[in-house]
């Protein structure tokens, strides 16, 4: 993410969000659909690939700019929407490659000698995505939906009802239990994931389970995964994971997508940062 820009550089730098093959509708899709500070998208083409791109002020978006964005939790939720938004409307007209949050040159004409230089590259992950999407497997462990009552007299054949202290003890024993339950039967159900959609999803990437916001279901995530799949076996591979955990009280499978192939995609940050 960090951004080292020429200061010599004019009032606007070259913001890159994803890079593609020429010769694909991708060169004209952009037809000036706003980007970030709501600059018109372009395409920068070179050495046989072709970037969408767009204006963004020097001020907002030099290496002092762009630290300030990553700060401001709220300035950077719209730098992120808006790049991931951009990304997927180009992936809806040709296979491309995701750049980094924050990929930003001093003009077009760094960006073309950018794509010149990175074509092989470039070209060898376009040939390996072309025709497949990502989709995302998240498992969630929630003990409160796994709860059980606890026993509300004294314990078997006491035949006394339990007084508060005990009932309280009953109740923490229970809820430890329910916990170690959920997480022990997230755990296997998400081990098992892999194996039901072997055939149908050519890699697998792991990331940190998501927090907070982050995660939308209920409980807690355990398990944040995503697989590369044609686009032609999506509704397979949906079908492979339906009812995965059934029979699991306080587990939740959420299988998000088809997305542009962000995990499989992202080229790696080239040397001296941006550029």
């Amino acid at each position: 993410m960090t951004v080292n820009v020429d200061p010599a550089a004019g009032q606007g730098l070259s913001y890159v969000y994803a890079v593609g093959r020429t010769g694909t509708p991708l060169d004209t899709a952009p037809d000036g659909r706003p980007g970030l500070e709501d600059g018109p998208l372009r395409t920068v083409a070179g050495g046989g690939l072709v970037a969408v791109v767009s204006t963004v002020p020097s001020a907002s978006y030099d290496s002092a700019g762009i630290a300030s964005r990553m700060a401001d939790l709220d300035a950077l939720e719209v730098l992120a929407r808006t790049h991931h938004s951009v990304v997927e409307f180009a992936s809806a007209h040709a296979t491309v490659l995701p750049m980094r949050l924050a990929t930003v040159y001093v003009d077009d004409a760094r960006v073309r000698s950018m794509l010149e230089e990175r074509e092989p590259e470039f070209g060898a992950l376009l040939a390996r995505l072309e025709g497949h999407v990502e989709m995302g497997v998240k498992v969630y462990a929630d003990p409160r939906s796994a709860a059980t009552p606890a026993p509300a007299g004294g314990g078997p054949g006491s035949g006394q009802p339990s007084s508060p202290g005990r009932a309280y003890l009953q109740q923490r024993r229970a809820q430890r239990q329910n916990h170690r339950d959920a997480y022990r039967a997230a755990g296997a159900v998400a081990a098992g994931i892999p194996a039901r959609v072997e055939g149908l999803a050519e890699a697998r990437v792991s990331h940190r389970p998501q927090q907070g916001e982050l995660a939308r279901a209920a409980g807690e995530n355990i398990a944040n995964e995503a697989y590369l799949v044609r686009a032609s076996q999506e509704e397979e591979f949906r079908r492979a994971l339906h009812g995965v955990a059934d029979g699991f009280p306080g587990v939740e499978v959420e299988v998000t997508g088809p997305w542009a192939p962000y995990s499989f995609a992202t080229p790696p940050e080239s040397e001296g940062g941006t550029r």
